[in-house]
């Protein structure tokens, strides 16, 4: 009986230390599991990569107009009717296609005489009529031709007013995605640098946030935050910028 005990007291004794030497293994293996959690979460190197292209734009939009001014309504819109088929005339001899060409609705201003503090009165002097011609082409090069040249209407009698010329560039979204890859590897690279620097390399991408995308002239240098879509340049020059994050190990 006496023996039964002491094996009893054996057995809870060794249970004991059982236990304790469990709970130190456990808590060595869990401070070290806290180490490395805290080391994926601090050891990191951030960096900004950028990528810059230039391109050419394959779209342009030409917005012209012309006037007619006359005392009497129905001479002027008779008016504004020939200018425009004389401007629409020269346009297709300058090889633009009919279905390039966005012929807008006639602009009625009625024009009022002053009085001796120069105000409107209510007597009408005449009135003012203009009409807009828009044209969309992907020929960039030869609607831009045909824009320098189009103060040849005037010689006609046409008070033909011309604008700038805009310029789009159509797969922007194409050329964003590879923008940003570019970017992105840039990013790699000077975080790869800076790492070797101090003797360390870089692991695995921890996260990356698109920065400013812009789209200037090529000979701009003009940076926003909100970024830039220029449409005054033929050519143009693209930049994007990442921000990424790498693991250090």
């Amino acid at each position: 009986m006496e023996g039964l005990k002491v094996l009893r007291s054996t057995q809870i004794i060794i249970l004991g230390v059982c236990f304790v030497i469990a709970t130190i293994v456990s808590t060595v293996i869990f401070s070290k599991g806290l180490l490395q959690i805290k080391k994926f979460s601090q050891e990191v190197i951030s960096v900004t990569g950028s990528a810059e292209k230039k391109i050419e734009s394959d779209y342009i939009v030409w917005n012209s107009g012309f006037s007619r001014r006359n005392p009497v309504l129905k001479d002027a819109y008779s008016g504004i009717q020939e200018d425009l088929k004389k401007v629409k005339s020269y346009l297709l001899s300058k090889g633009i296609k009919e279905d390039e060409i966005v012929v807008s609705q006639i602009e009625t201003e009625i024009l009022y005489k002053k009085n001796e503090k120069g105000n409107n009165t209510n007597e009408i002097e005449g009135y003012l009529l203009s009409q807009v011609i828009e044209v969309k082409s992907n020929d960039v090069k030869r609607i831009e031709e045909v824009s320098r040249q189009s103060t040849e209407l005037i010689d006609q009698d046409i008070q033909f007013i011309s604008a700038a010329p805009e310029y789009f560039y159509t797969k922007l979204a194409e050329l964003k995605v590879e923008m940003l890859a570019m970017a992105t590897e840039d990013a790699k690279q000077r975080a790869i640098s800076m790492a070797q620097s101090t003797g360390n390399k870089i692991g695995a991408i921890r996260s990356a946030q698109m920065g400013v995308f812009q789209i200037t002239p090529v000979t701009s240098y003009d940076v926003s935050w909100y970024g830039r879509n220029d449409t005054s340049s033929y050519e143009k020059k693209v930049m994007a910028v990442v921000s990424a994050t790498f693991a250090i190990e």
